[in-house]
């Protein structure tokens, strides 16, 4: 059952954990937060709650946009460029799942998305280990 006080707790729970973050976390955490959402629609697909779905698809589009507004095309050059393509792609993929019900666009969107933030998730340990200046690539 849905309890509005745990809700509040998890919200609260996420604020601090942004606050202390740094940017390579804050991609981190979206991409995973694209990736539950992706899970959930796909669920909701498949027990036909339409409403639901397409309020988590739109939340789902909307963070893989704030993923590829993240962005840093100076920096980040053709890398960049290429993930703003598949991100867009994605973002058409979920489009055409929400319309019609294609739960195959959502587990390729998941699988696109898994394959960035798995490369994502081993840049920082890499860097870490080279005393590398902060990568500024964008995800």
């Amino acid at each position: 059952m849905y309890n509005p006080r745990m809700n509040a707790y998890g919200k609260d729970s996420l604020r601090s954990e942004l606050s202390a973050a740094d940017p390579h976390r804050i991609i981190q955490m979206l991409m995973q937060g694209a990736l539950d959402r992706l899970a959930k629609a796909k669920g909701q697909i498949e027990r036909r709650d339409l409403a639901g779905k397409s309020e988590t698809i739109t939340r789902a589009s909307a963070i893989i946009m704030s993923l590829s507004a993240s962005l840093d095309m100076d920096v980040g050059g053709e890398v960049a460029q290429n993930l703003a393509s598949l991100y867009d792609y994605m973002n058409n993929r979920l489009q055409d799942a929400n319309v019609t019900l294609d739960t195959k666009a959502i587990d390729e969107v998941s699988f696109l998305l898994s394959e960035i933030k798995e490369a994502w998730d081993q840049i920082r340990p890499v860097a870490l280990s080279n005393d590398a200046e902060p990568l500024r690539i964008g995800a």
